[in-house]
């Protein structure tokens, strides 16, 4: 048991105004408060809800887990109620219901641009960009877009989501928007794509993700955590957020992992899914909680650049 309601309707009204009001999802956008923006000294807590659009619907052992979408939407209200969270990684579709309930005033946006590389495809690593486009993401007022870079050195398909990349990096450049890059060093295994996730592999993802696209002022890294993060860190002067993957071992041992990877210098915070809205307790607002204080937030000292001395 969840705690949720279970009535069948309650996002029946989402539906009617999809059919009968769609200038509701931008009139929603516009009229929203934003988020200050991100600073130093404020990790940020952002919760991701990407997965479904790559047919990536299992939590554990649990193979449809995130298919109700009636319930992920109400995890989702859970999560994002807390005052501790920042913020939203989805989908449009996901995106836009959230707008329509009001569920993202002064909460940062990052959009989920490519969804092509779908789970167990035959052509996975062939990450095509399917969602949010840059100019999409600006008309929404969104801070960034975030894009999956897995990068296999055994598929052709590999370059041309580098190309892609790239691109796609220096359209948010061209808007002040945030990039937000998630890469892996992939690789086949007995018919299926898996993330390596040795530091070395991390490590080496990050060299080959940092130059991307024509500049990095805009670019942030989604790392995940694995033994020896203060070398995998010290790979980069981005900042860099903290993913969740699919929860395994115990939740103590995750929260644990978590809260020494964010005491490392550049990380800017967490941003994390499955694990908070799929929690083995079943109550995510407790899970939630637990996650916001690990954060490491602290006055941060700001850079006053030193001015310039006039000429004699």
């Amino acid at each position: 048991m969840n705690g949720f309601d279970d009535n069948p309707r309650r996002y029946e009204h989402l539906t009617s105004l999809r059919l009968e009001d769609p200038g509701a999802v931008s009139r929603a956008a516009a009229e929203r408060r934003p988020h200050p923006g991100p600073r130093l000294g404020k990790q940020n807590f952002i919760v991701a809800a990407d997965h479904p659009a790559r047919g990536a619907l299992a939590v554990g052992k649990q193979s449809m887990a995130m298919a109700d979408r009636h319930d992920l939407l109400d995890r989702l209200l859970s999560a994002l109620a807390h005052p501790a969270v920042d913020g939203v990684l989805a989908t449009a579709d996901i995106m836009d219901d959230l707008l329509l309930l009001g569920a993202l005033d002064g909460k940062l946006l990052f959009g989920s641009m490519n969804r092509g590389g779908l789970a167990g495809s035959v052509n996975e690593p062939d990450d095509r960009f399917t969602g949010h486009t840059a100019a999409a993401l600006q008309s929404l007022g969104a801070t960034g877009g975030k894009m999956l870079v897995r990068i296999c050195l055994g598929d052709p398909a590999t370059v041309s989501t580098l190309e892609s990349a790239a691109k796609t990096i220096d359209a948010l450049a061209e808007r002040h928007l945030v990039a937000m890059v998630e890469p892996f060093m992939s690789v086949w295994d007995h018919g299926g794509l898996r993330n390596d996730l040795t530091a070395d592999a991390v490590i080496t993802s990050i060299a080959i993700a940092s130059g991307l696209g024509s500049t990095s002022a805009y670019t942030w890294l989604k790392l995940p955590v694995v033994p020896d993060m203060e070398r995998v860190l010290a790979a980069t002067t981005m900042p860099a957020v903290l993913l969740g993957g699919d929860p395994s071992g115990s939740p103590q041992d995750t929260l644990n992992r978590w809260q020494a990877a964010l005491k490392l210098p550049g990380v800017q915070g967490l941003t994390v899914g499955r694990t908070l809205l799929y929690p083995k307790s079943g109550d995510v607002g407790e899970a939630v909680a637990a996650a916001a204080s690990l954060l490491n937030n602290h006055p941060a000292r700001t850079f006053v650049p030193e001015q310039e001395v006039p000429a004699p």
